[in-house]
């Protein structure tokens, strides 16, 4: 059987990119938990850059999505990706479009004025590396350094919270809860109250692993969607929760986008 790839959308802007990639984030926890690959393709430039663009958009079969403010590249990018049949959305020019005809002004047509290079810009960016420095466990070291460390069974959304949480400038490590290996010993030494666990009904993620599976091209079968198996992992998860006496949540039935306002007041709270 051929190997399934996740659909990728390519987020383009002659800025940071943060307007578009929110949109679509919005846009594709509808599908959820169908699997979207964003990629971000911030400060285009020129169009050497867009041609960049269209081609690896056009092999690897994707979708641009673009928030382009300047005429001339918005343009050349429509004018390309109708070219090559690449499938597109502009998300400002309309709107743009709409408004100069409203006001009977020319709009600025410059980059970046929504989110300028200042210091809270920057904690975003640091916020972000963080999160994808210690993603899934990689360096346990980041567990003394996060201000949220989450902690739950594969598939219970740890990594697009940690994102989502990311923009929001808070530094984020998450560590995945597996049966045969020990959680790390930094997650002990840390106030209980840096720590949120994800719960997750058993039925719900099998659903979602099986899911997974088959967008992999692998066996349904497989362990890793196995009920029998599930049920000791989220045991096994809830023996770890209960040692480490954090907060849980259960995200069976809440969007990314919930979870993470749920933890976003219980740390502002603070």
């Amino acid at each position: 059987m051929a190997e399934q790839t996740n659909p990728i959308i390519y987020v383009a802007s002659d800025s940071a990119g943060e307007t578009g990639e929110a949109v679509v984030r919005a846009a594709t926890v509808q599908f959820y938990p169908q699997q979207v690959d964003m990629r971000i393709v911030p400060f285009l430039e020129n169009r050497a850059g867009i041609d960049k663009l269209v081609q690896t958009a056009k092999q690897r079969d994707g979708i641009i999505v673009f928030t382009l403010v300047i005429p001339e590249l918005r343009d050349y990018l429509v004018e390309q990706a109708i070219r090559y049949q690449l499938p597109y959305i502009d998300l400002l020019g309309p709107i743009i479009g709409s408004l100069e005809k409203k006001l009977q002004q020319e709009s600025r047509h410059q980059p970046g004025m929504i989110h300028p290079l200042d210091e809270d810009y920057f904690k975003k960016v640091e916020a972000v590396e963080f999160a994808v420095k210690y993603d899934d466990g990689r360096d346990f070291n980041g567990v003394l350094q996060a201000d949220i460390v989450l902690v739950g069974v594969s598939r219970t959304s740890k990594t697009p919270l940690s994102m989502y949480l990311a923009h929001k400038k808070f530094k984020v490590a998450n560590v995945p809860l597996v049966p045969e290996i020990q959680p790390p010993e930094q997650l002990f030494t840390i106030s209980k109250k840096k720590i949120v666990g994800l719960r997750i009904d058993p039925v719900k993620l099998n659903m979602i692993r099986t899911e997974r599976l088959k967008m992999l091209g692998l066996p349904q079968n497989a362990t890793y969607a196995n009920v029998e198996r599930i049920h000791k992992e989220l045991e096994y998860a809830n023996q770890i929760m209960k040692k480490l006496d954090c907060t849980v949540i259960d995200v069976s039935n809440k969007a990314v986008e919930e979870t993470a306002s749920l933890i976003i007041d219980m740390f502002q709270g603070r």
